[in-house]
């Protein structure tokens, strides 16, 4: 089993690849960490603006390092499986939802903005790249959870694409809360938008601890 952020490959794995798998893991959760604490009520008073911005920056770099290993884990480590499945698929959208995360995390960090220019710069790839994970989430779920929207049997698997796709539809309504509003130069929720990334991100890093450790039904294959 290997549900890592939103990409899922449902195969044993050999004992060489739990080290890689677990490192996968880790940088979700530093990621996910990053992303829990920054919009956290009180932080941003705590360190300033430009800290709390560069908290979201690293978080974003840390799931793009994340997604590309996954990414790679799907595409040369098991070859064969290049764009031929709903989990490379997974894969592949995830990473570039990071990729916009970078975007727009590193453009919150430029100062004096107009409202047009963080709408464009910071809200635009946010949106996409929240659009990205809720479509890597959601093939995830449906291979963990075949032709119905719940599964014969609720493994770890499950539980925790469940968790990952709980995490992005929070993502994508933080997303559009974030919205900053022309004519206020306001952000349409700002309540919504904290409160929705840090539960989101609170799922992405239960998502990845659960991918720390090999599912109890999971049988290590021998490596050839």
């Amino acid at each position: 089993m290997h549900v890592i952020g939103h990409a899922l490959v449902s195969v044993p794995r050999p004992a060489t690849r739990i080290g890689w798998d677990r490192s996968i893991a880790v940088g979700f959760a530093v990621g996910s960490a990053c992303f829990f604490i920054g919009p956290f009520p009180g932080f941003v008073q705590l360190v300033g603006a430009a800290a709390d911005g560069m908290v979201f920056f690293v978080g974003s770099v840390f799931f793009t390092l994340a997604a590309a290993m996954e990414l790679r884990e799907g595409t040369v480590r098991r070859g064969h499986r290049w764009g031929r499945d709903p989990s490379w698929w997974s894969a592949a959208i995830q990473f570039a939802g990071t990729l916009l995360f970078n975007l727009s995390t590193f453009s919150a960090l430029q100062e004096s903005l107009s409202t047009q220019q963080e709408n464009r710069l910071i809200w635009t790839p946010d949106v996409f790249g929240s659009a990205c994970f809720l479509v890597s989430g959601a093939l995830a779920y449906r291979v963990t959870a075949g032709p119905g929207l719940r599964p014969g049997r609720m493994d770890r698997a499950w539980t925790t694409s469940a968790v990952n796709l709980l995490g992005c539809v929070l993502f994508g309504i933080s997303a559009v809360a974030s919205f900053v509003v022309p004519s206020t130069g306001t952000i349409l929720d700002l309540a919504a938008a904290n409160w929705c990334t840090a539960l989101g991100a609170l799922c992405f890093f239960i998502g990845a601890v659960l991918s720390l450790f090999p599912s109890p039904d999971a049988h290590p294959a021998v490596a050839s």
